[in-house]
């Protein structure tokens, strides 16, 4: 099986390399027939990885130790759905799913534009197969799954805080996301290294674009929420550099879904839009650079690896090659016509984007600074949270009123009556739930209290567009239908709405207190009375369990255990908190209690009250429905599309 499974990776690195090569040729000597060959190479490439994974994850079931990757990462008491989620659990099964999703994105993305950009996707071929090329290499020459040893009696096991179930959805959705940015920036390049430089690249990887950035971003919310209940800190997000990697191309593909907007409607930012799917392909690239160097210290990168060097070459490579083909093709990304006011909805657009690109940048000096220091000063220094709240709410808070202000602002040039009438609604709506919100007694905190009054503002904007379109078409249903991607558009912005009501009131308006216990004590925090009950230790085949248990009084009256189980196989400790939301009040009360001494029954106990924490998984499952409405197929749409691009098929 072994044997098998390296066999298909080499025959994938062969046809990743043929595809590259031979395709290239074609594509510049317009060798169609040589074209059709390279392009037929990186379909059976994805058949050929595909093999691979199927032999990795059958020896992950069958806990077949003699492979040194599934010993590393199962034991025989792991249940089947975490021994599958190994596959991606250690870094060289996480290589291989990497190209599997490449291989099988970029096979159905040619395969579903080969006739309507046959000149364009001749060039796409050898882009998508030199990054095939790559991956399949690491894999074949520096880090494969399928190296043997003779097998022990058991496994070393999962590390405890991955057998979660986020952690079976998590990573994958992140790679589908990863990965999916390799698409547009494939055929951007494919774009200009044939000189068609028009839109047509553009519409044919909108919905490649979508699907990436949906992933990317629901895998992040995913991630959060595992990082709640799982981790146990009482948080959701660290700005760890691992975090920050994922947020980063999350970031840049945002603002390229908005900038594309413009260039389609008004043939502008032809350059800018080249460079932010270039950014976004390159720092999605970096974050797998973080996560497997072992240049950072984080909760979720692999140990120091020599892969580390391969992949910042590849980040380098790759950047120059981008750098150098949008340099190349300059004269023909030329706007045909130019920003006629700052009061328009293409300046709004343009100050979404540069406000996003500022936040990315401005995190990704954070990640990089420890780096930094290190190679010229010999010591490594860490930029802490305050850095990067202090940027989210610098660049966070003008974001969410600009999503406000887009949908309604007119295009081209709007005067400062003009833009002062229709905004009035939404202005008027916003200055009353600040009023509200003071009078309720949540001024305490400015940037809370900024916070919320914004997103009254957007949702009143949104109601305004619901409430106008909806009386034009007679149905809310018929509106959404004529355009699903503009009104999918508007469900997201609610999202990032919830989103920010939910990180404000949990960040400025939550409490924390921490105290030692012993049986029979009591301690107060925000309208809750707990009381240490006693200390119990319930059965676990695999671990052993200690839970404080508490009674609790206020505001929610019940019962409540956190502690830790000692994990067997892997021998790791694993921190179990006690969480329970109350719907009603939209709050979560959160306990954690170390240093558990069953002796004296001494514990040390932190108790946090988290107000409106639970908007944010539920702006996840907003956010996932919009969309899904936007990303939806569209008959008329396609009609567009399909008249848009005649000549391209001719």
């Amino acid at each position: 099986m072994a044997d098998l499974g390296r066999a298909a990776l080499v025959v994938s690195l062969g046809l990743s390399l043929y595809a590259l090569a031979v395709g290239g040729y074609a594509a510049a000597t317009n060798r169609r027939r040589l074209a059709f060959s390279a392009r037929n190479a990186l379909f059976c490439a994805f058949g050929s990885t595909l093999i691979a994974a199927a032999v990795l994850a059958v020896a992950l079931v069958r806990h077949d130790f003699s492979f040194q990757y599934v010993a590393a990462h199962t034991n025989r008491t792991l249940p089947t759905q975490y021994a599958l989620s190994a596959f991606w659990g250690g870094q060289e099964g996480s290589l291989l799913l990497w190209l599997l999703i490449l291989t099988g994105y970029g096979a159905l993305a040619v395969a579903l534009n080969r006739t309507l950009l046959r000149d364009l996707v001749a060039w796409v071929v050898p882009v998508l197969g030199g990054i095939a090329t790559f991956f399949a290499f690491v894999l074949v020459a520096v880090a494969s799954p399928f190296d043997t040893q003779t097998a022990p009696v058991d496994g070393a096991g999962l590390t405890p805080s991955l057998q979660n179930p986020y952690m079976v959805a998590h990573p994958p959705m992140l790679y589908l996301g990863y990965v999916g940015l390799s698409i547009p920036f494939a055929f951007a390049a494919g774009a200009l290294l044939s000189g068609r430089t028009d839109e047509r690249w553009i519409v044919a990887t909108r919905r490649w674009t979508l699907a990436a950035w949906m992933f990317l971003g629901f895998g992040q919310l995913l991630g959060s929420h595992w990082a709640y209940v799982e981790v146990g800190w009482g948080g959701y997000y660290a700005w760890d550099p691992v975090e920050n990697a994922a947020l980063m191309p999350w970031l840049a593909a945002t603002a390229f879904l908005h900038s594309v907007m413009i260039q389609e409607r008004k043939g502008m930012l032809k350059v800018w839009n080249m460079v932010l799917v270039a950014l976004a392909f390159e720092l999605s690239v970096f974050g797998t650079f973080l996560t497997r160097s072992g240049v950072v210290n984080s909760i979720h990168s692999f140990a120091k690896s020599p892969i580390g060097s391969w992949f910042l070459a590849f980040v380098v490579i790759s950047s120059l090659f981008s750098v150098a083909l949008i340099l190349w093709r300059l004269p023909l990304l030329k706007a045909r016509t130019k920003l006629e006011s700052a009061l328009s909805r293409e300046a709004v657009f343009l100050y979404n984007n540069l406000l996003l690109v500022a936040l990315s940048l401005t995190i990704l000096w954070g990640v990089i600074f420890p780096i930094v220091t290190q190679l010229f000063k010999g010591e490594s220094r860490t930029i802490g949270r305050p850095y990067y709240d202090f940027f989210l709410r610098s660049f966070g808070l003008p974001l969410l009123l600009l999503m406000g202000i887009g949908p309604l602002i007119a295009w081209r040039r709007t005067s400062v009556r003009a833009l002062a009438r229709v905004l009035a609604l939404p202005a008027a709506a916003a200055l009353a739930s600040g009023v509200l919100l003071v009078v309720a007694g949540a001024g305490s905190s400015r940037p809370g209290l900024i916070a919320y009054t914004f997103s009254s503002f957007v949702l009143a904007t949104i109601i305004v567009e619901l409430v106008r379109g909806t009386r034009a078409t007679g149905s809310l249903f018929a509106l959404v239908s004529r355009n699903r991607r503009r009104y999918g558009g508007y469900v997201v912005h609610a999202a990032v709405v919830l989103l920010a009501i939910g990180i404000a009131g949990s960040s400025a308006y939550g409490s924390s207190t921490e105290r030692r216990l012993t049986t029979g004590e009591s301690m107060k925090v925000n309208g809750y009375t707990l009381t240490l009950r006693g200390i119990v230790h319930p059965p676990n085949q695999n671990a052993t369990e200690t839970r404080a248990v508490f009674d609790v009084h206020g505001r929610w009256n019940g019962t409540i255990m956190s502690g830790d189980n000692q994990y067997r196989n892997p021998p790791e400790p694993s921190r179990e908190v006690g969480i329970k939301t109350d719907w009603l009040r939209a709050e979560d009360l959160y306990v954690i209690a170390d240093d558990i001494n069953t002796k004296t029954g001494v514990i040390y106990v932190k108790v946090l009250v988290k107000p409106l924490v639970n908007l944010i998984w539920i702006a996840g499952i907003v956010f996932l429905f919009g969309s899904l409405v936007a990303l939806w197929p569209d008959a008329r749409e396609q009609r567009r599309l399909v008249t848009r691009l005649a000549p391209a098929r001719a």
